[in-house]
């Protein structure tokens, strides 16, 4: 599961995670954008108009741990998705809800390239 938010490690919601192993940290394949929720965690969004990747870890989650733990602590704007790392594979991750960019509410952060050079913009660390 490729987490890109405030459940990779040292975040505040890491703890989800039920000791699941980091596999990687690495980032997207091109053609992703990504957008601050209300600033408290980020959505990645596949558009394959554009070259930018953003940063995140690689989970080996138990489905139980997915199930139980770690997918009830997502925000309703985010969806279960699959996406393309850097690498050519694939991996599960949290994707921004269809219909959520047409709110026009979110702020996009893709210029930064992932969450935590985000947070540190805002004097944050998580």
């Amino acid at each position: 599961m490729f987490l890109n938010g405030q459940a990779m490690e040292g975040g505040p919601f890491h703890h989800h995670l039920r000791g699941a192993p980091l596999v990687a940290r690495t980032r997207t394949a091109s053609g992703y954008r990504f957008f601050s929720i209300r600033d408290t965690c980020p959505g990645l969004l596949p558009d394959p108009g554009v070259d930018t990747a953003m940063a995140g870890e690689v989970y080996d989650v138990p489905d139980e741990v997915l199930r139980d733990h770690l997918l009830p602590s997502e925000p309703p704007e985010l969806e279960f998705g699959i996406i393309r790392l850097e690498d050519g594979s694939s991996s599960f991750s949290m994707v921004l809800r269809r219909g959520e960019l047409e709110k026009g509410i979110h702020k996009e952060i893709t210029a930064f390239g992932g969450w935590r050079p985000y947070l540190k913009s805002l004097g944050r660390e998580n």
